[in-house]
């Protein structure tokens, strides 16, 4: 395993994309949720057929000193070399981190709007799930608004199905219980959605764009991540801000207290900011 401050021209993940991430949340210096973006890191080089770093090295990524909170990236490439896409006959993976100062953008928990991106997700099974290097849908979906009133994008797969967010995962209420679109053709399993996953907050059922837009049934929407928390979502808007479809207010704010809780913040009458200590 190999590291660098500046990535050398022939490094497969600045060349191709070769290789995953990870965006980890740092609570007064310890990884949060660390167990699920271990697992992702690692089924992600599996896939890529990546050497995973062993725990020292990835444990030395947060040895720093302490802030109340940080946000922690990780990328792992498989290295340089290789003639053109042909691997290298003996990779060396490249290991580089970086840890920021972060405050959550509290005031996004009592409700954002969102638009629905035009851009449609390619379906490629090989790659669902697994956070890798090339994330040029999610870019191209980016640029299709401007406005600061709209805080993210959804995202439909090329068969109409919802998938996430552009840097989030999406989440609904229907026919009282919460729910998550399926990652198993494209999209990535963000860590906060296994978690509420594996508690069984969530389940997994499928959303059309139609039902999004026209099903009564579908009562509320959340976008959310582990570093961020969970927003509920007020307005869906086009890119240029023409409203789509309005959601229940107040919302029923049991899925976002349940995710930050997993997260260290505390629910709407008392948010834990950054510099805030838990008792």
């Amino acid at each position: 395993m190999t590291s660098a401050d500046q990535v050398p021209f022939d490094d497969r993940g600045l060349a191709y994309g070769d290789g995953v991430f990870e965006t980890v949340l740092l609570r007064d210096g310890k990884p949060v949720l660390w167990p699920y973006h271990r697992a992702r890191l690692r089924h992600g080089c599996s896939v890529l057929g990546i050497e995973p770093p062993d725990d020292t090295a990835l444990n030395a990524c947060w040895q720093a000193p302490e802030s109340a909170l940080d946000v922690l990236k990780i990328i792992l490439t498989r290295g340089s070399g290789g003639r053109g896409y042909a691997l290298p006959e003996n990779p060396a993976p490249r290991l580089l981190s970086r840890r920021t100062p972060f405050a959550p953008a509290a005031l996004r928990w009592q409700g954002v709007d969102v638009c629905l991106c035009a851009l449609r997700l390619a379906r490629q099974p090989a790659l669902a799930g697994i956070k890798h290097l090339n994330r040029l849908e999610n870019v191209l979906a980016r640029r299709e608004w401007q406005s600061e009133d709209i805080a993210e994008g959804l995202l439909a797969d090329t068969e109409g199905n919802l998938v996430e967010a552009t840097a989030m995962n999406i989440f609904w209420r229907a026919h009282g219980a919460f729910h998550t679109p399926s990652l198993e053709a494209c999209g990535v399993a963000g860590t906060l959605r296994a978690a509420l996953l594996a508690r069984g907050d969530v389940c997994v059922s499928p959303l059309s764009v139609d039902a999004l837009l026209s099903d009564a049934s579908v009562e509320q929407l959340f976008v959310g991540n582990s570093i961020h928390g969970l927003w509920p979502v007020n307005t869906l808007t086009t890119p240029a801000g023409e409203p789509l479809r309005r959601f229940s207010s107040p919302p029923d704010l049991s899925l976002q207290t349940a995710a930050h809780r997993l997260l260290g913040y505390l629910p709407l009458s008392g948010p834990l900011l950054s510099g805030e200590k838990r008792s």
